[in-house]
């Protein structure tokens, strides 16, 4: 087995408790089904929110999703004059057969982060 590290971000309309849940629901099993991911298999999750989204933590809904075991962090990111509004990201550490082709998952609005990576829409 082989360390990995995953992305993944979305966005979500209003600075809403449930709002920010939802989404993060959502990320995490996009993240956990294309890279078919179960809780055993990770190391860590790093969440960040930009500083317009403060109603609750994205842990939370990792938590309600049985990452309960799983080490789970939140942070804000960097306020960059311009950057995109209403973001949640995360880092997601697991283990994985050395062969493994990560997926990284960019939902809703942030899809315009990485148009790069054509695996991430």
């Amino acid at each position: 087995m082989r360390l990995f590290a995953l992305r993944g971000a979305t966005t979500v309309e209003d600075n809403d408790a449930e709002a920010i849940l939802s989404a993060t629901d959502e990320l995490m099993h996009e993240l956990m089904e294309r890279n078919a991911l179960t809780a055993d298999a990770m190391v860590s999750c790093i969440f960040t929110l930009t500083d317009d989204l403060d109603a609750q933590f994205p842990a939370v809904a990792a938590r309600r999703m049985g990452l309960s075991r799983v080490p789970l962090m939140c942070a804000r990111e960097v306020p960059v004059p311009g950057a995109l509004p209403r973001v949640i990201r995360v880092m997601v550490h697991y283990y994985a057969e050395p062969d493994h082709v990560s997926s990284h998952v960019y939902l809703r609005g942030a899809r315009v982060l990485r148009t790069d990576l054509e695996s991430a829409q």
